[in-house]
Formats: C-alpha cells, sequence, structure tokens
C-alpha cells in the first residue's frame, strides 16, 4: 500500500493510513495467561476480541496498522473511537494519553537506528489501548516485532508478567520501549567520545558532518521522548481506574528512566555544541598557525630579496660588483640577516 501524505479535506475519523510503504499483510496475535497458564493463537480479523476476565490477561497484539479495514474492524469490535483509530494509523502523531470510559488510549514512539556508517534514527509508531483485563497493541509492521522479548517473558513465566494484570503489562511493554532508548543514548555517547577524541588529536578527519547529523537526531530523540513525561504523569495522578495503585510504583520507574533519557539527550546536545565549537576554533587555530608560519617565510625572506634587488641592478658605478670577494661578502650578508631575523622571531615566541 503506497503512503500517504495527509489527510487534508478529510473528515475527522477519516481512517487513512499516514507512514512509510509496508508491503507485507497485518498479523493479530491473542495471548491468554495468567500465573498458572499461557496460550495464544492467530485469530482472524472477525475473532479477534479480547474479553476482560479477572482471572485471565487477554493481549491483542496487532503488528500492522497501514490496512484501514482491519483497524475499522478492531475499533467496531471493541467500541474504540473513530478518532483514536485515525490517530493510530497516522504516524506523525506526537506521544500522548487519552482517558475514555472503558478504556485508556496512548501513543509513544519506539526508536531504531538504520545505517551502520551514519546515525539515522527510525521512529516506529506503537499505541496501546487499555481495558479491564485486556490490552490491544498496534505496532507499525517493520523488520520484526518489537515486543518478542516480553513475549518470551510470559511464555518462559520469567519475572512478574504473569502474575499481573493488563496495567503490568502495559507497563512491560512501554518499559521496553523506554529502556531503548537509554540502549539508543549509550551508542550516541560511544560515537561522541570518538568524535571528541578525534577532534582533541586534531587528525585531520573533519568530523563535522557527523557531529551535524548527530544533532540533527538527537534534536529529533528529543521530540519523540519529552511528551512522553506527561502520558506518564497522567498515568501516576491515578487518571484511570483501568491502573491499579500496586502497579503505579512501576510506571514511576519508567517515569525515572524517561527523565534520565532526556536529562541524557540535553547533555549530549550541549556537548555536540561544545564540540562544534572547540571543532571551529581548531580550525582557526590551524589556519592562524599557517597564516604566521608564511608571515614569518615573508619576512625572512623580504631583506634578502631586497640584498638581491639592489644588487641586481644595471648601474656602472657599483664597487661592490667588481670587488674579488663581493659575492661571499654578499652571501654571507644574507646568511647574518636572516639569522638574526630567526634569532629574533624565536626570543619573541614567534617560533
Amino acid at each position: 500500500m503506497a503512503p500517504q501524505n495527509s489527510q487534508f479535506g478529510l473528515s475527522p475519523g477519516s481512517l487513512v493510513y499516514i507512514g512509510p510503504e509496508v508491503e507485507r499483510h497485518t498479523v493479530l496475535k491473542i495471548v491468554e495467561y495468567n500465573d498458572q497458564f499461557h496460550r495464544e493463537h492467530t485469530p482472524e480479523v472477525e475473532e479477534c476480541h479480547v474479553k476482560g476476565r479477572d482471572e485471565v490477561v487477554t493481549w491483542l497484539d496487532v503488528d500492522g496498522i497501514h490496512e484501514p479495514e482491519i483497524i475499522e474492524q478492531i475499533g467496531k469490535i471493541h467500541e474504540i473511537d473513530s478518532l483514536v483509530l485515525e490517530d493510530i494509523m497516522n504516524t506523525r502523531q506526537k506521544a500522548k494519553i487519552e482517558h475514555f470510559d472503558d478504556y485508556v488510549f496512548i501513543v509513544i514512539k519506539m526508536l531504531h537506528f538504520k545505517g551502520r556508517q551514519q546515525v539515522t534514527l527510525d521512529a516506529e509508531h506503537v499505541s496501546f489501548v487499555l481495558q479491564k483485563g485486556a490490552l490491544i497493541s498496534f505496532q507499525e509492521k517493520r523488520t520484526g516485532d518489537i515486543f518478542d522479548p516480553v513475549m518470551n517473558r510470559i511464555k518462559a513465566s520469567v519475572g512478574k508478567t504473569r502474575k499481573n494484570g493488563a496495567d503490568y503489562l502495559l507497563f512491560a511493554l512501554m518499559d521496553l520501549v523506554i529502556d531503548h532508548y537509554l540502549v539508543l543514548l549509550e551508542k550516541i555517547s560511544e560515537q561522541l567520545d570518538d568524535l571528541e577524541e578525534q577532534i582533541l588529536k586534531n587528525t585531520r578527519h573533519d568530523p563535522i558532518n557527523e557531529l551535524y547529523a548527530l544533532k540533527r537526531e538527537l534534536t529529533l530523540m528529543r521530540k519523540y521522548v519529552w511528551p512522553i513525561r506527561e502520558v506518564l504523569n497522567s498515568i501516576l495522578r491515578g487518571d484511570s481506574d483501568l491502573i491499579q495503585p500496586a502497579t503505579l510504583p512501576y510506571f514511576r520507574d519508567v517515569h525515572d528512566h524517561v527523565l534520565q533519557a532526556i536529562d541524557s539527550i540535553d547533555a549530549q546536545r550541549e556537548l555536540l555544541t561544545a564540540l562544534i565549537d572547540i571543532h571551529y576554533s581548531t580550525l582557526s587555530n590551524r589556519m592562524n598557525s599557517v597564516m604566521k608560519t608564511l608571515t614569518i617565510y615573508t619576512a625572512l625572506f623580504m631583506p634578502l630579496t631586497l640584498i638581491v634587488g639592489i644588487y641586481g641592478m644595471n648601474f656602472d658605478n657599483m664597487p661592490e660588483l667588481r670587488h674579488p670577494e663581493g659575492y661571499f661578502y654578499t652571501l654571507g650578508a644574507m646568511v647574518l640577516v636572516a639569522a638574526g631575523l630567526l634569532f629574533y622571531f624565536r626570543r619573541r615566541g614567534w617560533l
């Protein structure tokens, strides 16, 4: 399906996929579990109804948001507002949270690096609909399922996920996404350390393109991460009864990770600005050194050129020209002048 660029001119709630082209079909998966059992299957779209039950958590994972007919049918089955469905299919939507009578809707971004030669962030649109005893997750279908680590923990009954409700599952998925921010920031930090070393060693490699590329990606990353603070603040305020008080400490930990990521982004942006200034200062110092060297050579050869120019004039009455030792005296004078100038330059600290 070809990507759409905007919803301009359409009525509110119109389901149009806005994002990069996706060739594969949407995959649905239902996972049911509690601390005693785990079951998963791949349903047809008309069979993907999730029922909230106190003793069982049901998770519907929708891998692919580019097929409007599937998203619309899921919305009808679960009575999801059309404006929410519109945001689910709009990959340009920023992180946010909305509270409804029967569910909570959350949007965040999963970030990846694409390309090894140059850092480029790729943002994957992720949405959640939390209901009583059930969670529906929507993710763009890219190279793989970003929720595999949580899915594997559920299968292996590792950790606390199987012992808690759907709100804890929401925490686990959001924590997975946000912890990945810290992994990316650590990689960016390593690249900054390499660039800093190159700049301080004054290598001939010009890193300015890499510096500006990193600065651009950090600015983009901050745009994605910053709104998540308000999402988590709303959860921590207890704006929804669907998130139990016992789960709030876990979301508080995620909130701390978001603040840590924001602080790291700001610190790295400041370091980038400093490195750019240092780089330009280094270039300026290098240019000044070159100009100083050229100036010294010019000052050194000017009196020598003057002497050569004087004795190169075609006058008949120049007794020095007929002196048998005149050539050697002139060369000696030129050497003495050059040596005197070099001694003077060194005394002044110019050499």
